[in-house]
């Protein structure tokens, strides 16, 4: 079979799959425009024509994801695990790799590197997090930065993936890192500008979407497949769950560091004068 068959009839078989997905959401909206609200839905054509772009998009992004993004993590997670470039030569190296016990983490810190930038990358581009920020910076009438809230939420990520990508490594219990972040962010909540809990609780939310979600699955099981004595199904998942734990830390302590800047201004005469 040539490659641009294969190509279409993966792409067939993933329109057929994402409009079988669809179909509930669509039954329940026709359900209340017909028999709840009982009007016309506007501008019908514009309304169906922006449906069928919505499936033929997921369709191809689904199909995209299988053919480049699960690939690309996996061969990357791969290569930076690879005992060869790990070891760089060193036969005592291998030989403590190889055996898959008391070696140092810190041999991964290519990996951990890579983590971090791919978790601040992604989170950049990520679609959910671009119309959050956009919104909040209308409705705050430009208090609220549009990119110091997209970098703020890219940094917490980055440090959430980079953290899971060591507790990967060191083969550490997942409920241990969750138990401690969750009661800081508890402790946060108590003290943060009340304004901004609702937004940072959403950016939480808004990381684990359609760009972050699959390079993060792919690095996670990618790693946990090529770490000695890591089990993919163990501990290859986890990583979303520190790319929507951070981001919230992160925005909150934006926040409260912001607000205790401006009262130390406050209450600092030489700094308002000056």
């Amino acid at each position: 079979m040539s490659a641009d068959s294969s190509f279409s009839s993966l792409l067939q078989v993933s329109l057929q799959n994402t409009l079988f997905d669809v179909l509930p959401i669509l039954a329940v909206l026709a359900f209340f425009q017909v028999v709840v609200i009982r009007k016309k839905v506007p501008h019908f054509r514009q309304v169906f024509a922006g449906l069928v772009l919505v499936v033929l998009g997921l369709a191809v992004f689904i199909v995209g994801l299988e053919q480049c993004i699960f690939p690309i993590g996996s061969y990357m997670a791969d290569q930076l695990t690879n005992i060869s470039f790990l070891a760089k030569g060193n036969s005592q190296t291998i030989t403590t790799l190889q055996s898959g016990t008391n070696f140092s983490p810190s041999l991964y810190a290519w990996t951990y590197a890579f983590a971090f930038l791919i978790g601040f990358s992604t989170t950049l581009a990520e679609p959910a997090l671009i119309a959050v920020a956009i919104k909040a910076r209308e409705i705050s009438t430009g208090a609220i930065s549009e990119w110091g809230l997209r970098i703020t939420v890219a940094l917490g990520v980055a440090i959430g993936v980079t953290l899971g990508t060591y507790r990967i490594v060191t083969g550490s219990s997942l409920y241990l890192y969750l138990a401690v972040g969750y009661g800081f962010l508890l402790l946060q909540t108590c003290f943060a500008p009340k304004s901004i809990i609702p937004l940072a609780y959403d950016s939480g939310g808004v990381t684990t979407s359609t760009v972050t979600v699959p390079v993060l699955a792919a690095l996670g099981i990618g790693l946990a497949t090529n770490v000695p004595g890591r089990s993919p199904i163990l501990d290859g998942f986890g990583l979303i769950a520190f790319a929507s734990l951070f981001p919230m830390i992160a925005v909150m302590a934006y926040a409260m560091i912001s607000a205790w800047r401006v009262k130390m201004k406050e209450n600092n005469p030489m700094s308002n004068n000056s």
